[in-house]
């Protein structure tokens, strides 16, 4: 133990760190959530938070990756801290003077999504150089470990916080875990140089950009892996957006019940990742990923959506994030295992670009479906409709419809990208 511990010492410092600036980041996002539902009542305006944030990723992501292959990776995640820093400093100005507005809030998103567009890719080579291949496996178990404590604490942390002390003081811990993980890595951390191939030098910016697709062109099976995520995220992303107009107008849901069903989702993410740090490596890593996902895009909207207590929709949550560790870590490592070093950020890219781009769509329609189809069709239902007895009535029966939606659509892409996988066929 001691001697992984020794291995492993520069990443957990930088993992650690780094988590706990995510959890600062993920209580103001949350916080601000709540603000802004609280100001407007609609799901499509909330949601655009979020597609906000992931546009500029979506669009800008193909070409980060070869910018971060030409950039030094710890510089890069400084400067991109940084930035994201002093837009959280902008909320809180506009906050103090009474002036912050919806629109201003979905400009410093689309800043923040465009620097973390830029960090990703460097964050994520500096894992793997920092890493030794054996413990690959393991650090991508602690990684999810991580997330889920984040999953978990962030709408507790961020509710009391917001109740007791206002949205300012949840922007002050942002603040303060963002200065920890940046001194950690400013004086700590020293990220080794990628080896570079002899045929980069001269490559042009460009040519760099095409070099990642064309490596998913020519290894079908990690571009498959890519394009059936995709589709996960489709539907992830609509959950997101249509979580909070399920819960908060519900006479028995509200602000904290919607905290407590969003830390289930990190408790089931925080019981996986532990199991899957300890288990052993699967036969069929491609199995896992697609059983599992079937397994949460199935039954957790399935169950939110005729579901009619928080006891359930937090046994949803549960059902629907345990797999995700499990799903993480088997891509993870085939990712890593799969992809040269010095062209894992230029691909990794390209893949956020393929893998991340439903998300915005994602968000946008479960908005629009809340909004604008399933809410006005329950509303118009007669009191006794097929609808009503299926979903209930009043505010947040609609969001309940769009959880069958969702479990349906779900299903179909497992299903069908389940049938494409199995012809493939990976070896460690």
């Amino acid at each position: 133990m001691k001697n992984i511990v020794k291995e492993l010492k520069t990443f957990l410092i930088l993992w650690s760190t780094q988590a706990l600036s995510t959890l600062g980041s993920a209580m103001t996002n949350f916080a601000l959530t709540l603000w802004l539902y609280q100001k407007t009542g609609s799901a499509l305006q909330t949601a655009l938070l979020s597609i906000c944030s992931y546009a500029p990723y979506v669009c800008m992501s193909i070409f980060a990756g070869a910018l971060s292959d030409r950039w030094d990776k710890k510089k890069t995640m400084l400067v991109c801290d940084t930035f994201a820093a002093g837009c959280t400093v902008i909320v809180l100005i506009l906050l103090k003077q009474d002036l912050l507005m919806p629109w201003h809030m979905y400009v410093l998103n689309a800043v923040n999504g465009l620097m973390n567009t830029i960090q990703q890719p460097a964050g994520d080579v500096a894992m793997t150089l920092i890493t030794p291949k054996k413990h690959y496996q393991r650090t991508s178990g602690l990684r999810s470990f991580s997330n889920s404590l984040v999953t978990i604490l962030n709408p507790v942390l961020a509710t009391s916080l917001f109740a007791f002390a206002g949205i300012d003081a949840v922007i002050y811990v942002d603040l303060g875990t963002f200065a920890v993980a940046f001194f950690a890595l400013l004086l700590f951390i020293r990220i080794p140089e990628v080896p570079k191939r002899a045929e980069a030098d001269g490559e042009s910016f460009f040519a760099s950009v095409k070099e990642g697709l064309r490596y998913l062109q020519d290894n079908r099976l990690i571009l498959v892996l890519i394009l059936f995520l995709a589709g996960v995220n489709l539907v992830a992303s609509a959950f997101d957006a249509v979580l909070p107009a399920y819960v908060l107008p519900r006479k028995n849901g509200g602000e904290a019940v919607l905290g407590m069903v969003t830390s289930c989702a990190g408790i089931a993410t925080l019981a996986g990742s532990l199991l899957v740090t300890v288990m052993p490596a699967p036969k069929d890593r491609i199995r896992v990923i697609y059983g599992t996902m079937l397994l949460s895009l199935s039954l957790e909207n399935f169950l939110l959506a005729f579901g009619r207590t928080p006891a359930l929709w937090c046994l949803g949550q549960v059902i629907g994030w345990l797999p995700v560790p499990f799903m993480n870590a088997n891509l993870d490592v085939i990712l890593r295992s799969s992809i040269p070093e010095s062209l894992q950020g230029r691909v990794y890219s390209c893949r956020n670009t393929l893998q991340f781009f439903t998300i915005p769509i994602g968000f946008f329609a479960g908005g629009v479906l809340v909004d604008e189809l399933c809410e006005p069709m329950l509303e118009a239902a007669a009191g006794e409709s097929l609808l009503h007895l299926l979903f209930g009535s009043g505010k947040g029966a609609g969001a309940a419809m769009v959880m069958l939606i969702l479990g349906i659509t779900g299903t179909l892409i497992c299903l069908v990208f389940g049938r494409i996988l199995r012809r493939y066929r990976f070896e460690e």
